[in-house]
């Protein structure tokens, strides 16, 4: 007979400390074998040189050695649909259970409830813990138990909920010496799974005393590099949540702790409205009638819209995989309100685009600007493109990293009058939300 084990699957959690789910596992009664699955379901809608998958790789890859080094031990790799690969796990393996922490998406709540329908049919049980977020589901509703649709006041219980209670951490690298050592652990290449290196590379977070202080006055000034980077670190679960908020409460710094706040908010509405992930969370804001140009779209994903602080976020989201906060607003809001092309094209433009993509966030801040979401801006605020230099780029320092060719005859002209842009906008909203 098998020794029976424990798994732990790692997903959006690729650290070893503070992981709730790891920490679970490793405090039950047997060992634990370590497992990552490279989702062909994901994978196969994903560029080949797609740099999310490039960093994925090599932070398993840097988990695994010093996993080697210190215990003895390392992750098992896998290519293909989860349930698939349980299939042949299970042959392999005397399991008792498998520890997983929770995922909100809707593929991935669809899922795990057919992986823990299988689980239960062969007696093995499924564990999911919270571990990406500090409040989750049903934990901040209104006192009628209905979710908020309004950030403010989300914010506002978040925190005063946050004050009663202790936040909680779960040392799972205290406990390591619990893993299977020993065997041959199952690795994999990019090229295994059909990926190559990219050219982009996900870069380190920056957290630190002046970077939080100064967030406030410093984050709507896109030259000015100010902001933390951690959107990819968040989302691939390389940082604990938990670090993050004790260190932005520690530095008492409102406004970094309520961007936390912010991701938060998006995920317990995608959790309560998975529909949102294709349709307007106001329903009326889908009868739009959208001009949807093929052409425009294509000269806004290249940032040749003659309109520079825009072409200047496309130009450098292209380049780098990043866009600076401030100006994926007014490209969204341009996008939408300018050019009259649905927020759904370029909903998926940035998941493709983004190394920071995070299903909950983009719809909800795409939904934000296109006035059809939770708490959006109103309908009738339309960004003027060339005021917000003004406003964020006075001494075009931005634009000129970014838009090299601003003064070349082969700069393109605007794409669409501003003034006539609005006026068209404020028709075909007026006349779809009447």
């Amino acid at each position: 007979m098998k020794k029976k084990i424990n798994i732990f699957w790692f997903r959006r959690d690729l650290r070893l400390n503070d992981n709730h789910a790891l920490y679970k596992a490793l405090k039950g009664q047997y060992n634990v074998l370590l497992i990552f699955i490279f989702d062909s379901e994901i994978l196969e809608h994903l560029p080949k040189t797609d740099p999310r998958v490039a960093f994925i790789h090599n932070t398993l890859q840097n988990i695994n050695s010093r996993l080697i080094s210190e215990f003895n031990s390392g992750i098992n790799i896998y290519h293909g649909k989860p349930i698939a690969v349980y299939k042949k796990i299970i042959k392999t393996y005397n399991i008792d259970s498998v520890y997983s922490n929770h995922d909100y998406e809707p593929y991935a709540r669809k899922r795990d409830a057919e992986l823990k329908l299988f689980l239960n049919e062969n007696n093995i049980g499924f564990n999911t813990f919270k571990d990406q977020v500090i409040f989750e589901k049903n934990d901040i509703v209104k006192s009628d138990g209905k979710p908020y649709l309004v950030y403010t006041p989300y914010m506002k219980r978040w925190k005063e909920t946050f004050r009663k209670g202790n936040l909680k951490q779960y040392p799972s690298e205290n406990l390591l010496s619990h893993l299977i050592s020993g065997n041959s652990f199952l690795n994999l290449s990019l090229n295994d799974i059909g990926f190559s290196i990219s050219e982009q590379e996900i870069k380190p977070y920056v957290i630190n005393t002046e970077l939080i202080q100064n967030y406030e006055s410093t984050r709507n000034f896109p030259a000015l590099d100010s902001t933390s980077k951690l959107g990819p670190h968040l989302r691939f679960g390389t940082v604990s949540i938990r670090n993050m908020v004790k260190i932005a409460v520690a530095e008492v710094n409102e406004i970094f702790w309520q961007e936390l706040i912010w991701r938060e908010f998006f995920m317990q509405i995608l959790w309560h409205f998975p529909e949102t992930q294709t349709k307007s969370f106001k329903p009326k804001y889908d009868r739009i009638v959208w001009r949807n140009n093929e052409l425009e779209f294509k000269l806004w994903c290249e940032g040749k819209t003659g309109y520079p602080l825009v072409d200047a976020g496309m130009r450098q989201l292209n380049e780098t995989g990043f866009m600076h906060n401030r100006v994926r607003m007014l490209v969204g809001s341009f996008l939408c309100k300018h050019l009259l092309i649905d927020w759904r094209w370029g909903e998926a433009y940035f998941a493709e685009k983004l190394h920071d993509y995070d299903m909950a966030s983009n719809i909800g801040n795409w939904q934000w600007v296109a006035g059809c979401g939770v708490d959006a801006a109103p309908y009738f605020r339309i960004f003027n493109p060339t005021t917000q230099i003004e406003k964020f780029d006075k001494q075009l320092d931005y634009i000129n990293t970014w838009v090299q060719d601003l003064q070349e005859l082969t700069y393109p002209r605007p794409i669409v009058d501003h003034k006539f842009a609005r006026e068209r906008c404020l028709k075909v909203y007026k006349e779809a939300l009447n």
